[in-house]
C-alpha cells in the first residue's frame, strides 16, 4: 500500500485548547467545513463523559487538561459537523463505548450514520478514568466486559429485523431498534489498545480495525498486524479489510516549528507496514483558528504528493 491510498484523519482540538469561550466552541463545525473536500478522509472527535481529580493516573504521559476542562460530548459534536459536510468521515478516538447504554448508542448512532448517509466510524475503548464509571454506578474493573458487550449488543441491534441479546452486562429480547444504520452491519468499530488475548478476541468477533496505543512503537504496530491478519484468516475473515490508524508524529524544523510536509512523509513508512489510515493533530500545527484555513489548503496540496 502507497501512502496515496491511505485515508487522512486529523484529531480536532478538544474545546479549550484553541477556544477561550463557550461562544467560540460552534468554530469546530468550522473546522469541519475546511476539512471537508481537503483530501481528508475523516475527523476524529474524543470523549470524556466527567473528569475527576487524579489525573496522575493517566498512564501515557502528563495528562495536560485540568479537571475542570469542557469535553463536548463527541455523537453530538459529530452529528452538528455531520450537518455541515458531505463528504468527510465522522470518527471518535476514542469513544468509552460502555458508559452509554446500550440500546441507546445504538439508537443515536445509528440515527446519526442515517443523517449523515453513511459517513460514521469508531474507534472504541474503555478509558483509563475510574471516576467516569463510579460517576455512573458502574463497576470499573468490569469496563472490559462492558465494552464487549456493549458493542455485540449494538450490532444486534444494527442487523435485519427485531434483536434479542443475552450477556452478563445487557439483556433484551424481541425488541426493535429503528432505523437501522445506512451502512450494511453498522458502523466500523476499530477497537483501541494493546493486542492482549481479550482485545485480540474483541477485534476478531466484532472489530472493522485496530487503533495502537499511544506510545506503540512502529515494530510493535507491524507485529500487531501480523497477529491480527493471523487471527482474521482463522476466524475465516479477510484480513485485507482489516483497519489500522497510525498518528503521524510531529516533525520540527531546526527553529522548532512543526513542518507538515516532512510530517507527511511519515506516511510511507506506515503504509509499507499494513497501517491503511494515518492521522495528523491539528493544535500541533495551528496555534489560532485564524490558521486553520491555511492548514487544511496546505494539507491538500501536500497530502496527494505523499505516494510510496
Amino acid at each position: 500500500m502507497s501512502a496515496s491510498t491511505l485515508g487522512l484523519a486529523v484529531s480536532l482540538p478538544i474545546a479549550t485548547e484553541l477556544y477561550a469561550t463557550p461562544s467560540d466552541y460552534p468554530l469546530l463545525i468550522d473546522l469541519a467545513r475546511m476539512a471537508d473536500g481537503a483530501g481528508v478522509r475523516s475527523l476524529i472527535v474524543v470523549d470524556h463523559v466527567v473528569m475527576g481529580e487524579h489525573p496522575e493516573k493517566y498512564e501515557w504521559g502528563t495528562f495536560k487538561f485540568p479537571p475542570e476542562t469542557p469535553w463536548l460530548e463527541p455523537i453530538t459534536l459529530l452529528a452538528a459537523m455531520a450537518s455541515a459536510t458531505t463528504d468527510i468521515r465522522m470518527s471518535t478516538g476514542i469513544l468509552i463505548a460502555p458508559l452509554r447504554p446500550a440500546a441507546l448508542l445504538a439508537k443515536s448512532l445509528a440515527t446519526l450514520d442515517v443523517l449523515s448517509r453513511g459517513r460514521v466510524e469508531l474507534g472504541v475503548g474503555t478509558g483509563w478514568q475510574e471516576e467516569e464509571f463510579t460517576a455512573q454506578g458502574m463497576d470499573f474493573a468490569r469496563r472490559g466486559e462492558l465494552l464487549d458487550d456493549t458493542m455485540a449488543a449494538c450490532q444486534a441491534l444494527w442487523a435485519p429485523g427485531s434483536a434479542s441479546f443475552d450477556s452478563p452486562t445487557v439483556s433484551f429480547q424481541d425488541i426493535w431498534c429503528e432505523p437501522k444504520p445506512v451502512q450494511p452491519g453498522g458502523p466500523p468499530i476499530l477497537f483501541s489498545g494493546t493486542l492482549t488475548g481479550r482485545n485480540l478476541r474483541r477485534i476478531e468477533r466484532l472489530g472493522s480495525g485496530w487503533l495502537p496505543i499511544m506510545n506503540a512503537t512502529m515494530a510493535d504496530i507491524e507485529a500487531g498486524i501480523a497477529t491480527l491478519h493471523t487471527r482474521l484468516r482463522g476466524a475465516g475473515r479477510d484480513p485485507s479489510e482489516l483497519r489500522v490508524r497510525g498518528r503521524l508524529a510531529a516533525v520540527r524544523d531546526a527553529d522548532g516549528r512543526v513542518d507538515l510536509d516532512a510530517t507527511l512523509d511519515g506516511a510511507a513508512a506506515f503504509a509499507a507496514i499494513g497501517v491503511t489510515d494515518v492521522s495528523v493533530r491539528l493544535m500541533d500545527h495551528i496555534a489560532d483558528h485564524s490558521e486553520a484555513a491555511g492548514f487544511f489548503e496546505r494539507l491538500a496540496t501536500l497530502w496527494p504528493t505523499k505516494a510510496g
